[in-house]
Formats: structure tokens, sequence, C-alpha cells
């Protein structure tokens, strides 16, 4: 992969994305067709997706064949996890072998299990005298009002993702865990737009660190170097943004019945060696990305989650630089999954409302 560093800054970036699309802005900044500028760039890290094609929903998953030590931090207030409570410090295991994200709310962590199958038959697990038991921490948003709430991904939904999973570039957009993504709902799903999945990463040097995320949000996207408003909640006659602080500093917003239906899920992961608690303080940090680049965030109606995967490859490396370039990378990978959206019935794009 190219070092060469690009003068190319953030503004300069979204103005140019509809004619040339960016994968990654930051020390490095690469162009689409220059190589692979997502999280399946690390090595010992596979991704894949399932895209359910009756609705707009389905999971992706994220695979460490040889395990990777892991850490998780959830800062939503309506969050659905499984098996999240092994990455505890304190507790023994130290490694896990996938993380799934998947649409369809808590219905959708059956496809958990078809992660573990999966791993089960390619004999991935943590052993143990009598098998190898596949470790596999989840989480889901909520995605039910997009199209016919029955379809959810299911086990054999999670089984197909790590089928397709492999070191390729990270399909982005309306696919996997975004598919059915929304964001914006601040103020009623009526004035929401599409949401989606996107990934990015940082080099420097050897050190890699990049990040998958699935953004469904209750607040708006922005770019964090400008402020700049990407995609969130619409103008009531729906043909602009209307700026979801400005409308909470201008009048008292009631209650509303929708909490738990939103949520930004992400997988940051880094070839550096870290500790299980250092990674899991890695995932801490990262989530002020999501703070640069969703306003508000971490509300009471949100889930939002971040796991953290190191595969260990790079020893001696600072805690504070990885974690600071985690933050970053997060945020970049939010933005990506609105640039790279497609709208749909009801849910305009970025490009859409913008002209990209």
């Amino acid at each position: 992969m190219s070092k060469e560093t690009s003068g190319l800054n953030r503004r300069r970036f979204l103005q140019a994305a509809s004619a040339v699309p960016i994968l990654f802005w930051g020390g490095t900044l690469k162009a689409a067709g220059t190589g692979n500028a997502t999280l399946t760039a690390i090595d010992g890290l596979q991704a894949g997706h399932f895209t359910d094609p009756r609705r707009p929903t389905g999971c992706t998953v994220v695979l460490a064949k040889a395990g990777a030590t892991a850490g998780v931090d959830v800062r939503g207030s309506a969050p659905g996890t499984r098996e999240t409570d092994l990455l505890n410090p304190v507790h023994t295991i130290e490694k896990i072998h996938a993380v799934l994200l998947s649409g369809g709310s808590a219905f959708g962590l059956a496809a958990a299990s078809g992660v573990v199958r999966w791993l089960e038959e390619n004999q991935i697990g943590y052993a143990t005298r009598f098998a190898r038991v596949p470790l596999v921490p989840a989480a889901i948003l909520y995605d039910l009002g997009v199209g016919d709430p029955s379809i959810r991904p299911d086990e054999e939904s999670g089984y197909q993702a790590c089928r397709n999973a492999g070191s390729q570039e990270v399909a982005q957009g309306n696919v996997g865990a975004g598919a059915g993504a929304t964001v914006g709902k601040l103020f009623g799903i009526e004035r929401a737009m599409k949401g989606g999945l996107g990934s990015s990463l940082i080099e420097v040097e050897e050190l890699q660190v990049g990040a998958i995320a699935a953004v469904n949000c209750v607040g708006d996207v922005v770019d964090p170097e400008t402020g700049r408003i990407l995609a969130g909640v619409r103008t009531e006659d729906g043909k602009g943004l209307a700026d979801a602080m400005t409308l909470l500093k201008q009048r008292l917003l009631r209650p509303r019945t929708q909490e738990g239906e939103n949520t930004t899920l992400v997988v940051v992961g880094t070839n550096a060696a870290f500790s299980k608690p250092e990674m899991s303080k890695l995932a801490q940090m990262s989530h002020d990305g999501l703070a640069r680049a969703i306003r508000p965030v971490h509300l009471p109606m949100d889930g939002d989650t971040v796991f953290a995967l190191s595969t260990g490859r790079i020893p001696n490396v600072g805690l504070a630089q990885a974690g600071a370039l985690a933050a970053e990378v997060t945020a970049q990978a939010v933005v990506q999954a609105v640039l790279r959206t497609t709208g749909i019935e009801g849910f305009p794009s970025h490009q859409q409302l913008q002209g990209g």
C-alpha cells in the first residue's frame, strides 16, 4: 500500500466525493481502486455480509480465525447484545473468534448462532476437553420499521455472512447490518434519511487501525472537520436538513415512544498487541469518534456499542496513539456509511438530498 501523503483535506474530500469515491482520509489518503482501505486490510481479520433480498435488513460478521484479544464499551441506553460479558477484563477468556453486527432488533441475535455453527464446522473455537467452542459476541440495531418486520436475520443469515467473509475490501452502503439502517429520527421516522454501513482504515508506518460502522442513529451525521450535516433530520417538507441540535435548542421535545429503535454499532480492529484491559480502554476511546460524527449521540433511544479487536501482530505500540486513531477511524467509518448509501422509499440518501 502506498504511504504517499495527499494534500486533499477533509473539506475538499466531501466536495469531491461524488466525482471520486474516497474510502479513507487521515494520515494517508487513498482513493477507490488504490488498494484495500477498509478494516479487512488488517491481517488476521475478515468480514462478510448477508443482505436479505426480501427487505432491507441483514448482518455483518468480522472473523478472527486465529483469535483476537477483545474489548467492548456500551454507551447507548438501549443495547441488544450477546456474550459481551466475555469481554470484561476480569473474566477468564482472553480471545474471541468473531463479532456479529445485525439488524432485526433482538430477533437478529439469532444470527450469532449461525456464526457459531460455521466456526465449529471449520474447527475454530476455544479448546475444551470435549469440543472447540466458538466465542462470538454480538450486538443488534433496530430496523424493523423498514419493510416487513417479520423478516429479520436468523441463524442461516449469520452462517451465510461467514461464507461470504474474506479479506477483500469491505462492501459499504446498503449492505449487511446497515441494509435497513436509518438516521435522523429525533423528530420522527417520517423525517429520517437512509443510514448504512461504512468502513475505514488508518495506517501509520506498520500500525493499522480500522473500523466498520453500522449507522442507525437518532441524531444527525456530520463531517467532523467542518460540522457540516451530511444526513439526518429533514425539514418538515422533506426537502432539506433541519439540524437536530438547532431544533433541540428552539423548542421542547416531548418524550416519544420509539425508545430503543435506533443504535450505531462499531467494530474497531488493530494489528497492535494489547491486553484485554487495554482493548476495553481502546473501545471506550473509540466512542469519541461517534461523538464527533453523530450529533446528538448516546441517547436513551440508542444502543451504541463498540467492539475492539487486536490481532497482536505489532508489539510496542502506545495505547494512547492507537486509541486516538481508533476514535478517528470510527468517525470516518460513520461518514462513509452515509456517503456510500443509496436511498430507499421514504428515506433519501445524502446524495439524493444534497446532490453528493
